[in-house]
């Protein structure tokens, strides 16, 4: 019996110990499940091969989507760019990295043209068919392109998850849902503090 007493008093030790005793985020907490912000890819905004490293010291928000997306894309990143604006100037410490699942119809120039009707903190991000898979692999994000067939329109399908990473590029939030902006505005700015 006192081995089991035993157990029990560290079981609850882990237990408790575990347990975040802070504020509660508005997102979901992510922290030490998913892995840290890896990949390399080309940057929309000047043609540059980049990779997360460029942007360590940043708080890093990552979304995947297309830009012939007719409603979802769009909305996402205005309310992505709407918590950013809520954040004044700390907002130059947050980059949102869009990576696009359809780079068969969006070349640098449109992707570059696209991003910037949001915000200036927002990098298009377009990478190989294998860099792509990678990476959305990595985040466990599923997307599908159906090129135009007999009968059948041009279709991209993709998860909707929002990804958010600390300044050292650990993964520490995630989301699908970006209507409440100042919640992401308030989670972006502890993240920030940190």
């Amino acid at each position: 019996m006192p081995r089991l007493a035993h157990f029990a008093a560290f079981a609850s030790a882990l237990l408790l110990a575990s347990c975040d005793s802070g504020t509660p985020w508005h997102m979901t907490n992510i922290t030490g499940v998913m892995p840290a912000l890896e990949f390399s890819m080309t940057r929309a905004s000047d043609g540059r091969a980049v990779s997360a490293d460029d942007y360590r010291g940043k708080v890093v928000v990552l979304y995947f989507g297309y830009t012939h997306c007719p409603d979802i894309c769009p909305t996402t990143l205005a309310n992505l760019s709407d918590a950013l604006e809520r954040l004044g100037k700390r907002a130059n410490g947050v980059r949102i990295l869009f990576v696009t699942v359809d780079p068969r119809r969006d070349s640098l120039p449109v992707l570059r043209r696209y991003v910037s009707a949001f915000a200036p903190q927002l990098d298009g991000l377009r990478g190989s068919d294998n860099a792509l898979a990678r990476l959305a692999r990595r985040y466990r994000v599923i997307y599908s392109v159906t090129p135009v067939s007999s009968g059948r329109a041009y279709e991209v399908a993709h998860s909707d998850s929002v990804f958010f990473f600390d300044r050292g590029g650990h993964a520490r939030l995630v989301t699908t849902d970006t209507r409440n902006t100042p919640a992401l505005a308030d989670d972006l700015r502890r993240l920030l503090a940190e």
